[in-house]
């Protein structure tokens, strides 16, 4: 089945400073799978949203006007703890917005995303 849909998301690139570091972060805490296309470029699929990492010196936040990508989890805690264990940083502790409750982390390469459960 194809993800293709009119006038819809249907694909991200974010920048990786080190290419290897990221694909072995998301392997270990999200069983990410990856396909290389060279040694700058690799893509991720069945994710939710499909997408790549290119080969940058940037790097995406929130607080320099980036995209936030943003995961689900069913268990914040044990979620936050794997990012950790995989050499992840949480930037913004869990904090309480309208619907649940959040945290936002930076990955090797410097891109920050966020993980939210209604739990």
């Amino acid at each position: 089945m194809s993800n293709n849909r009119h006038e819809q998301l249907n694909y991200v690139e974010l920048p990786a400073k080190d290419l290897t570091a990221t694909k072995a972060f998301f392997q270990q805490v999200f069983n990410w799978r990856f396909t290389d296309y060279g040694p700058e470029y690799m893509a991720f699929d069945y994710q939710g949203l499909e997408g790549g990492f290119f080969k940058s010196p940037l790097c995406s936040t929130a607080d320099k006007g980036g995209a936030l990508l943003v995961f689900f989890s069913n268990d914040l805690t044990a979620t936050a703890a794997k990012i950790t264990q995989a050499g992840g940083v949480i930037n913004k502790p869990v904090f309480s917005f309208p619907g649940g409750h959040r945290f936002h982390f930076i990955e090797p390469s410097g891109n920050e995303f966020a993980v939210w459960s209604d739990k």
